[in-house]
């Protein structure tokens, strides 16, 4: 039983840490619901959607597993973090547990079946007891969790002895099903790399692969505050905005604000922040970018003022989104980064007045984005810059590695330089 603790302890890393369980009701909730019915009813539907669906389909296509390189994800923001590296090595695939929603990939990814991970769940209520006496406030609010995450490694290091890819690339390190999959590749013998797909905190899992290409020395710094590093790091910048150097706003007059939501954000909130906006600005167009998670309805802000429109998230890349604004305003959110990537004028507004996540990643601390405690002084400040958007850019080079260098925009080069040298 204490071997199977120490597994599932590494696997729940983040999501059974005292610092996720301290965090506010809003980001616990994207994990696990907050009413008790509702994760009973997860449960409940996870064991008869998946479980049980996952035994009557078939799934695997073998002949492209096979000794190839692969490329994990979990999420379609994973896959577009890594569909460079497809573009840039033959023999590279794309590869994710049997149900997980890649979003607008789904039907393109090489999926891996979990007919067998049913078997496994005699595991759980073991495991459920183990935790309890470590980690009992944890285990009571996201029994689900655990739950979700049995059997996924025991699969897993099947499937990796079966098919023995070359290497196995991640963009995500703190899902209990890529942490899985990370463990049992380390079981198996097999080379693993990660490339960081979004901004990391100080109580993510400490960093276990051979090869970790981290955008900038933020994310080496925190990673230090998680634990000891393992492997071999290099800085390398943030490929997926290669394709988007060149489109940086070098414009002067603000005429498009965006403001990006998620799901730790207040709806009334962002709706009290569009109306207030859209009557002391009545000439600028705002769009409006939900996480592509939150599945919250915002027709009623959207009827606001026909300057509001709506960018979807599931089907329009972050990037492309950014390159039709001058100024983006978020409370709580990676977007912050990307959107000072492409130059355009980042402020942080907090859009929750009833949880207290002050300056999640260190973004405010650092000065890559202004800040404005209420909205009088956003109100002040965007006045004050109408005709003169600051250049902003410069200020990501903490996070970014390639900002301002000879490799501004050529991130996915030296990424696959690092990962071709793990091949040999």
């Amino acid at each position: 039983m204490k071997k199977w603790y120490t597994l599932y302890n590494n696997i729940l890393h983040l999501h059974f840490s005292e610092g996720f369980y301290s965090l506010p009701e809003s980001a616990r909730n994207a994990v696990s619901p907050a009413q008790p019915p509702k994760r009973f009813l997860k449960v409940a539907g996870y064991s008869l959607i998946r479980l049980i669906g996952n035994m009557f389909k078939q799934v695997k296509q073998p002949e492209k597993l096979q000794g190839k390189v692969w490329l994990y994800v979990v999420s379609q923001n994973n896959y577009d973090s890594l569909k460079f590296i497809e573009a840039g090595l033959s023999d590279a695939v794309f590869v994710a547990g049997q149900s997980k929603d890649i979003g607008k990939y789904n039907a393109i990814v090489n999926r891996l079946s979990l007919r067998r991970k049913v078997v496994y769940y005699y595991k759980f209520l073991p495991l459920y007891l183990e935790f309890l006496k470590h980690k009992k406030e944890s285990t009571l609010r996201f029994y689900d969790v655990l739950f979700d995450a049995v059997g996924f490694y025991e699969v897993y290091l099947q499937k990796l002895r079966k098919y023995k890819p070359a290497t196995i690339v991640f963009a995500n390190d703190h899902n209990p099903d890529a942490r899985a999959m990370l463990l049992a590749a380390k079981a198996a013998g097999i080379k693993t790399a990660y490339i960081q797909h979004a901004s990391i905190s100080p109580i993510f899992p400490p960093l276990q692969f051979d090869l970790n290409l981290l955008e900038g020395q933020d994310a080496l710094d925190k990673y230090k505050l998680c634990g000891p590093v393992e492997g071999k790091v290099e800085l390398i910048g943030m490929p997926k905005a290669d394709a988007y150097v060149n489109y940086r706003n070098h414009k002067r007059k603000i005429k498009t604000i965006g403001i990006g939501c998620n799901l730790m954000d207040d709806i009334s909130e962002v709706e009290k922040l569009l109306c207030q906006l859209t009557l002391d600005f009545p000439t600028i167009n705002f769009i409006l970018r939900p996480h592509p998670r939150d599945t919250r309805s915002y027709s009623a802000i959207t009827a606001i003022s026909s300057n509001i429109s709506i960018s979807d998230g599931r089907t329009e890349p972050t990037f492309d989104y950014l390159r039709r604004i001058d100024v983006q305003l978020s409370g709580n959110s990676g977007i912050h980064l990307e959107a000072v990537l492409l130059n355009v004028w980042s402020i942080f507004y907090n859009m929750n007045t009833k949880e207290n996540l002050h300056d999640y990643y260190g973004f405010i601390a650092q000065g890559l984005v202004d800040a404005c405690t209420d909205y009088e002084g956003l109100r002040a400040l965007l006045q004050e810059h109408l005709q003169n958007k600051p250049d902003v850019y410069q200020r990501a080079a903490y996070y970014n590695a390639t900002v301002g260098t000879e490799y501004d925009g050529r991130s996915g080069e030296l990424a696959l330089l690092h990962i071709k040298s793990i091949l040999k």
